[in-house]
């Protein structure tokens, strides 16, 4: 759960590359780490290789070819990225990778069962891996810049599309998977006055045992809030922009002046608050948090699905329609101003869609939709929202769009994508043999080969 709006991934979110999970050389042979290529100034060890096959084998990845050529030559095509980034004066600061950060080291804390596990097996410290994870991400993010820097705003016609395809095999289109539409009302079980007496009480209690002195507010952090994603880190969550936080929580995060006491209590989407100040840096403010949860009864649950379930036979019944239901009942501020038509946003494009792959859409509602008719309504059933609160819901399923080759009139978006996609490649390819013949390479003897993809690397 988060309290910052989510990010569209991008990300290597929550995976960074298990090479981070690798012991690292100061916990193995110290030979592993000798130089094997340098590109620009930039160095590639012989332990960067042999972790990224170990975990690539650990993972059942096939890799096409020789790892001892595949492997450094990706290595090297980063360098070369990173070599015109710094050319380019590309900068990210490290407040614009804090969530991404945050969120790995958790995940991988979690992988290994503990913060010492974790050290124990990187062979380094909790504050030396964070460092190497936040270079991980900076240096992502600057190649991604780079990459866009080089690919412009170039966009490809319709002309072009309708060429490239016209003359593709039969059995060469690319397969568009099933895809459904959604319609959803969700509605939260009404909480009782003295549960939400309760989360108050006990923030009010942790705010007078660090006005005290009496316990730190990152302990209380790590032992208490429920905020999985900033509890680890002592309720820190990172330099945030005013905009990247819910407003109820920005407004008080921007209003702290003083790290030593604790906020009054905040009350958003997600729960309860308190917060504590830790440090401003131009238009962002880094605060710890503790949040709390209200919890719901068995029976409120219960009068809330009995709720829905007399609505959704009323809308079977025709005595009104599913669009207005939404509108007078459901509480899902999301989907509630568009019909209750459930949006997917396209990571790579950023693009928003209605249309689904069950694989995206939360778990709860593919089991039910996946047995639907098109028009049908479902039984009301609970689910987990994106603020990690337990909703009731029903669901209409508007349309379903079964797998099939692609058109090129039905599906001409995602041709379009697949033809930009392949002129941004051919942009890159083109700059990659480019920037080989000009830039500084040299390669240890032992790991000169053949095969590769830019063959350019050896002069």
């Amino acid at each position: 759960m988060k309290i910052y709006r989510n990010r569209l991934l991008h990300c290597l979110v929550l995976a960074l590359s298990l090479s981070l999970l690798a012991p690292t050389a100061q916990a193995q042979d110290k030979s592993l780490d000798e130089v094997i290529w340098v590109v620009g100034n930039e160095a590639i060890l012989r332990s960067d290789v042999e972790y990224q096959r170990i975990n690539a084998e650990l993972q059942g990845q096939r890799i096409d070819g020789d790892p001892y050529v595949v492997i450094p030559e990706q290595f090297a095509i980063q360098k070369l990225f990173l070599h015109q980034a710094a050319i380019d004066s590309i900068e990210v600061a490290e407040s614009d990778v804090s969530s991404m950060v945050n969120e790995q080291l958790n995940y991988m804390i979690q992988m290994a069962g503990s913060e010492e596990k974790l050290e124990e097996y990187r062979g380094m410290s909790i504050k030396q891996i964070r460092a190497e994870i936040i270079k991980y991400y900076i240096d992502s993010e600057k190649i991604q810049e780079e990459k866009k820097k080089i690919i412009g705003d170039k966009k490809v016609t319709p002309a072009e599309v309708r060429r490239y395809f016209k003359t593709m095999p039969e059995d060469s289109l690319p397969y568009i998977p099933l895809k459904v539409e959604v319609q959803i009302l969700t509605r939260a079980p009404e909480v009782a006055p003295e549960e939400i007496e309760r989360v108050k009480n006990e923030l009010l209690d942790y705010a007078r045992r660090v006005n005290s002195g009496e316990a730190s507010f990152e302990t209380l952090a790590r032992l208490y809030s429920e905020d999985e994603g900033s509890a680890r880190q002592g309720g820190e969550i990172g330099y945030k922009g005013k905009a990247e936080t819910v407003p109820e929580f920005s407004n008080v995060a921007f209003s702290l002046t003083d790290p030593k006491t604790v906020s009054r209590i905040v009350q958003t989407e997600y729960g309860y608050h308190i917060l504590q100040l830790i440090g401003r840096r131009g238009d962002k403010v880094d605060v710890r948090h503790i949040l709390r949860k209200p919890r719901v009864s068995d029976t409120e649950v219960k009068v809330t699905l009995n709720r829905l379930d007399s609505v959704a036979n009323d809308i079977r019944a025709k005595k009104f329609s599913f669009e207005d239901a939404v509108k007078v009942i459901s509480d899902d501020k999301d989907t509630k101003n568009n019909n209750g038509l459930m949006a997917n946003v396209d990571p790579e494009t950023r693009t928003q869609t209605s249309k689904f792959e069950m694989k995206d859409l939360p778990q709860e509602v593919a089991k039910v939709v996946d047995k639907m008719h098109i028009g049908e309504v479902s039984d009301p059933f609970t689910m987990v929202n994106s603020k990690g609160q337990e909703v009731c819901a029903i669901v209409l399923l508007k349309n379903r769009y079964p797998g099939h080759k692609a058109d090129i009139t039905e599906d001409f978006q995602t041709l379009t994508n697949i033809v930009s996609e392949k002129r941004q490649q051919e942009i890159l390819d083109k700059w990659i043999r480019d920037k080989q013949a000009t830039t500084y390479i040299s390669i240890k003897d032992g790991w000169r080969k053949t095969g590769y993809r830019y063959p350019g690397w050896i002069k």
